[in-house]
């Protein structure tokens, strides 16, 4: 059954339930309560994301008398199941922030950016942030944190192995790996994860140093595009076969390879932040760069960020965006970076955060107005991304021409069947 007319049929069902389950959060006196479910970025009660956003909430109803903030936070596990069911049954949040927001359009839940932001917000977001949020060139995911990533190497390693400087260029990495390899026995010259738990981030960042990618300009999927083939067969050639990288990079996770990297068992790696801290845990030496590409550092490395919306059912576009606003002052948004070692997605809290910086956190806000993202307006990317983590890391170990052809394949079914 059509997706609309699911929808369209839950919505009806609500008026069959009572005003708690499904109402729109206003009242006989014009007060209105704005419903927020929010992810949860802590790991204990003591940092829980409701402790911010009740904080928040606070504050904002003081200055605006008749708005009250309802906050739902909920664990990353959970929180995509828990939002469909809540959709499903008419009770829709008026504010989310969670991973993804594409599926939301597909079902014309949203406001579009522009109808809950004022000006001066949206002009605040880093451009690449916001445009990553665009659904057929209008913006309706609003970027709430960000992430960029850069290479990570052993300080301890390169200096055993006679190594001065780090790779810039894929030739490069292969002889540096190749050295480490000779000289520090025992060690993985560079950790290539590419099974299922992040496969397609570790893909793009190589495929973005050969001038390849998911998408072209036209946002059609190229996975077998040349330059993403010459990628993969690079990959095999140069690291998996020579014996440089894990045995099986498609059975490899990213967590794995981070946690290689805190104990001294691997050379090099592409990292987030918040491998910084895993690092210095584990008592690791480490240097920062950045990310090599086939003739040179790449210009534009992986961006990831999460997202916030703005559902239009309740009918509270106004109050909406005075909330949206408020939180996304810079004392708001400069708290939660500062609260969880994330990065901003605003100028004024990125210009912050940047001028107190230490040298190694220096370069990810250095590169993160230039990142690239995954393909996240498209709404056939989740299953794309899918395929992707499943079987695209064999392409290291097969015939990369086959295995990216069998998933450029099952991309253009998934488009022809939506």
């Amino acid at each position: 059954m059509n997706k609309r007319i699911l929808r369209a049929l839950a919505v009806a069902a609500c008026g069959a339930l009572t005003l708690t389950a499904c109402g729109s959060g206003g009242s006989s006196d014009g007060s209105v309560t704005l419903k927020l479910v929010a992810a949860d970025y802590g790991d204990q009660a003591s940092n829980s994301s409701s402790r911010y956003w009740e904080g928040v909430a606070t504050a904002f109803e003081k200055a605006h008398p008749g708005i009250t903030v309802d906050v739902r936070v909920i664990n990353w596990n959970e929180i995509d199941s828990q939002v469909k069911t809540m959709i499903q049954s008419g009770n829709v949040p008026d504010v989310l922030q969670t991973g993804g927001f594409a599926d939301k359009v597909a079902d014309d839940l949203l406001y579009p950016a522009e109808e809950v932001l004022s000006p001066g917000t949206r002009d605040n977001l880093v451009d690449s942030f916001a445009q990553a949020g665009e659904v057929d060139g209008v913006q309706y995911g609003i970027p709430f944190v960000s992430s960029s990533r850069v290479l990570f190497y052993n300080k301890d390693h390169f200096a055993q192995a006679g190594i001065s400087e780090p790779p810039t260029t894929w030739d490069e990495l292969r002889e540096t790996a190749e050295t480490l390899a000779e000289k520090v026995p025992g060690v993985t010259p560079y950790a290539l994860p590419l099974g299922p738990e992040e496969a397609q981030g570790e893909s793009l960042i190589w495929e973005l140093g050969n001038g390849g990618g998911y998408t072209d300009a036209d946002g059609d999927y190229t996975l077998d595009s040349r330059p993403n083939v010459e990628t993969f067969r690079w990959l095999r050639d140069n690291l998996v076969e020579p014996g440089l990288t894990y045995a099986n990079p498609a059975t490899t996770d990213r967590k794995t390879a981070f946690a290689d990297f805190a104990a001294g068992r691997t050379a090099m790696l592409n990292g987030h932040p918040s491998l910084l801290g895993m690092a210095e845990e584990g008592g690791v030496d480490h240097g920062v760069a950045r990310i090599p590409g086939r003739s040179g550092p790449l210009d534009a490395t992986l961006g990831v960020a999460d997202w916030m919306m703005a559902f239009r059912q309740n009918g509270h576009q106004e109050e909406i965006r005075k909330f949206l606003d408020f939180a996304y002052s810079k004392e708001h948004t400069t708290q939660f970076m500062e609260t969880y070692d994330l990065m901003p997605v605003t100028e004024d809290t990125l210009e912050e955060l940047k001028s107190g910086a230490d040298e190694d956190m220096a370069l990810f806000y250095e590169v993160l107005p230039d990142a690239r993202f995954y393909p996240l307006g498209n709404t056939t990317w989740d299953a794309v991304s899918a395929r992707i983590k499943r079987s695209g890391g064999t392409a290291v170990s097969e015939d990369p021409e086959k295995v990216l052809g069998d998933l450029q394949q099952q991309a253009e079914q998934i488009v022809a069947d939506q």
